[in-house]
């Protein structure tokens, strides 16, 4: 075999080619899922996250997510479920949050020094300069009402008691009510610490999701459970949401909730009546 065809041969090994290695926290979440053979359903099934925050994630979109909390708190368990390191991709989701917010601000932070297309028309200038000329005008104005009063004759009506045409009433602002937290949207638990032991169940026994929430992992209610409950001896430690909303945590400190309802209208009325109690002890 002649000196080409070894080259030939060389050049087509798969030692001597280079392998392109996955850049974004987004591709490397992508080629592990494809080479363990698994679809996103598979993925979803496991960690209970909705196809449409997967495929969010696999896009780099991790704006599109409800927040900063679950774009990492997501991507962590996408990553313990296709074998990465957990605290290696929730850095490298930190700092694509971290890109994107300081690429929107040089975006809005205006006009760039020394862009010519960025510089005011010859029409702004002009209309600054006559807007000058204005105010210097209301300004001499006010002196000579305020600070130069007493030079000329007295006034008519005595001071303090203006005119009944110049008397103005000013009408108290209505008060207005913050608006309720709502009622529809998907329920979310978040553990923040250390995390906790949980058990989430239907009401007669089904079992939704049972194991340790670590801190940042995240479970939502499924949309069709029956009457959804909570079994947990650290409520404090989960940060509810309901359709992206907060709503408070069923307990300040660690307690055990034998049996917990946790669907929206639940936690909903058990935060009203916890409201209620506050304004009878105050």
């Amino acid at each position: 075999m002649d000196e080409q065809s070894n080259m030939s041969l060389e050049e087509g090994t798969p030692e001597t080619q280079a392998v392109a290695e996955p850049q974004s926290v987004s591709e490397r979440l992508r080629a592990a899922r494809e080479a363990k053979g698994v679809e996103l359903s598979h993925i979803a099934a496991e960690t209970r996250i909705p196809i449409r925050h997967l495929e969010s994630i696999e896009a780099g979109r991790f704006e599109d997510l409800p927040s900063r909390t679950y774009a990492i708190g997501f991507a962590k368990n996408y990553a313990r479920a296709v074998g990465l390191d957990r605290e290696e991709t929730a850095d490298a989701v930190r700092a694509q949050l971290a890109e994107g917010e300081t690429r929107r601000s040089a975006v809005a932070g205006g006009m760039e020094p020394g862009d010519p297309a960025k510089l005011p028309s010859s029409g702004l200038v002009w209309f600054g300069g006559i807007a000058a000329v204005i105010l210097a005008v209301g300004a001499f104005m006010f002196y000579s009402t305020y600070f130069a009063a007493g030079t000329g004759p007295a006034p008519l009506v005595a001071e303090g008691e203006p005119e009944d045409s110049e008397r103005v009433v000013v009408a108290a602002a209505p008060d207005v009510e913050p608006a309720p937290p709502p009622r529809e949207g998907p329920v979310v638990f978040t553990a923040v610490g250390e995390g906790a032991w949980v058990r989430f169940y239907e009401d007669g026994g089904d079992k939704l999701f049972e194991g340790v929430l670590e801190g940042g992992d995240t479970f939502e209610i499924p949309a069709d459970a029956d009457d959804p409950r909570l079994n947990t001896g650290r409520p404090h430690m989960l940060d509810i949401t309901i359709g992206g909303q907060s709503v408070p945590r069923l307990a300040d400190e660690m307690v055990t909730l034998p049996d917990a309802a946790v669907s929206a209208d639940a936690l909903l009325a058990r935060a009203g009546q916890a409201g209620e109690g506050a304004t009878i002890n105050n």
